[in-house]
């Protein structure tokens, strides 16, 4: 028996009569019991073993025994659902367990069924593939994604050591021939550490003995939120512990959203159970973070970790639940999520004309509008124009010109657009577009008489061509453009007047 952590049993239909009280005063605190096998297999005794542990106090759980060449991973997690491997965070249901292991019936067909080799006839991206079938149907089914239950060497064979099952809690099964608290190796490419380790199939327990890798405290938490916390602080404290170094105080939880945190020499990890635990390294990205409220704040909490640089001109980004904080040796911003953001995106982010933030998002502008500053241009969003980006140039100059948002252009609807004659540039705008080209300047033509004939006239393609002034009016309310071909003038009394150079 494992020196650290709580004790607990697995048990299956192997152990009809299990005393539970028995086992609790031996020591045990929580237990699993098995609800099904395949799509096929029911165990008789699930209903007592499951309500009996309860009945002792303990928290307890159900697994799923899986036949993956049996049939499919969602087919057989919905049947372990409807067969009593729910979840509820009700404080003493832990997480449903996904049992996937050797072959118990290599080799062997049974009514007709050849159930395969220890890998069940199945190849590595086969196998990987039904897991991610199976916990995505329960994440869906229950709000869990399953704790997998596995023998390293076994998982290692079968399945290749894949990378991405790090969300899945770990129940790894290593018996040692001597006492000892070290449960071995873990699938090192998904996990750093176990959750449970089933150090035991003979005893002291019924069934197969266990140990919960932390304290009762975190056992409980991981019944409520289907994480171990501690377990996730230490993976990622190993992808980080170059840099990171040696912790300055315990865990710490109560942050919103039921968060967590823990902090290091060179900075800090966070946890919540919406975004798993993840580091902020020292500098000015944590900096800006703290300053804007860190958890509590619009950013929420980091969804990856540490920062990640090597972007253009050697800049580093951080990406939390609200947005990103973009640093380049120049400055730092936040690049919230939302509109302005989602626009910055489909430009290409620092690697496009807009290059990299040099304001933070500002809001309170005309209609209830927000603008975020770029090396290269503004994004400007309304709710009646959405976002669009004023790249900097000279359609930006006229548009500042003639006051920007709060003048007769209003929010631009459009992003600039070129590719017109002569290497003509446009840009609509509410009030009407804003025309560019190399001859003439960039002018706007609001929406009106004039613009209507210049558009019979087809606009620069036609006789007109481009405007060289904007549209301009006098005391007697004559309104006036010039254009490369001629002007069009527009009385009350005579509507637009056509006058060719």
């Amino acid at each position: 028996m494992p020196t650290f952590g709580v004790q607990g049993l697995d048990v299956s239909g192997h152990q009809p009569s299990v005393d539970w009280q028995q086992q609790w005063n031996m020591g045990s605190r929580f237990a699993y019991v098995k609800a099904t096998e395949g799509n096929y297999y029911t165990n008789p005794s699930y209903g007592s073993q499951y309500q009996g542990s309860r009945n002792v106090g303990m928290i307890r759980g159900a697994y799923h025994f899986a036949i993956p060449n049996w049939s499919s991973g969602a087919d057989q997690a919905r049947y372990f659902v409807q067969n009593g491997g729910g979840w509820s965070a009700d404080g003493y249901t832990m997480p449903p367990v996904l049992d996937f292991e050797f072959n118990p019936y290599e080799g062997r067909t049974i009514n007709g069924f050849y159930f395969g080799n220890t890998c069940y006839n199945m190849s590595p991206a086969q196998l990987q593939s039904w897991v991610r079938d199976f916990g995505n149907t329960m994440q869906s089914l229950t709000g869990r994604l399953p704790v997998i239950y596995t023998n390293t060497s076994w998982w290692n064979q079968c399945l290749g050591n894949p990378a991405g099952f790090g969300d899945y809690p770990l129940w790894v099964a290593a018996y040692p021939s001597s006492p000892t608290n070290n449960a071995g190796p873990v699938p090192t490419a998904s996990w750093s550490t176990y959750s449970i380790w089933q150090y035991s199939s003979t005893g002291p327990f019924a069934g197969d003995s266990n140990v919960w890798n932390g304290d009762y405290a975190s056992l409980q938490r991981f019944a409520r939120s289907g994480e171990n916390i501690e377990a996730a602080f230490s993976q990622e404290y190993q992808a980080s512990k170059s840099w990171i170094g040696n912790p300055w105080g315990p865990i710490a939880c109560g942050l919103v959203n039921n968060g967590c945190y823990q902090i290091f020499q060179g900075g800090s990890i966070q946890w919540s159970p919406a975004t798993g635990a993840h580091a902020i390294r020292d500098g000015a990205i944590r900096g800006t973070y703290q300053r804007s409220g860190s958890e509590n704040g619009p950013l929420g909490y980091p969804v990856v970790g540490p920062e990640i640089c090597g972007l253009k001109g050697g800049g580093c980004y951080q990406m939390f639940q609200g947005g990103a904080i973009i640093w380049t040796g120049t400055g730092i911003q936040i690049s919230p999520s939302g509109p302005i953001r989602d626009r910055y995106a489909a430009m290409g982010f620092e690697n496009g004309v807009l290059g990299y933030p040099t304001s933070g998002q500002v809001c309170g502008y005309a209609a209830s509008g927000c603008v975020q500053t770029f090396q290269g241009g503004d994004i400007y969003w309304s709710p009646s124009s959405g976002a669009y980006a004023v790249a900097a140039g000279a359609i930006r100059s006229s548009f500042q010109r003639l006051g920007s948002e709060n003048g007769k252009t209003g929010y631009p609807v459009s992003n600039e657009a070129c590719g017109l004659k002569n290497g003509g540039c446009y840009q609509f705008f509410q009030g009407g577009s804003m025309i560019w080209s190399s001859a003439t300047g960039a002018h706007f033509s609001p929406f009106g008489s004039i613009r209507y004939v210049w558009a019979s006239q087809n606009f620069e393609n036609g006789w007109l061509g481009y405007p060289y002034t904007d549209e301009y009016c006098n005391s007697s309310r004559e309104c006036r453009q010039d254009f490369q071909g001629g002007s069009l003038i527009w009385t009350p009394t005579t509507g637009v007047s056509v006058y060719r150079r």
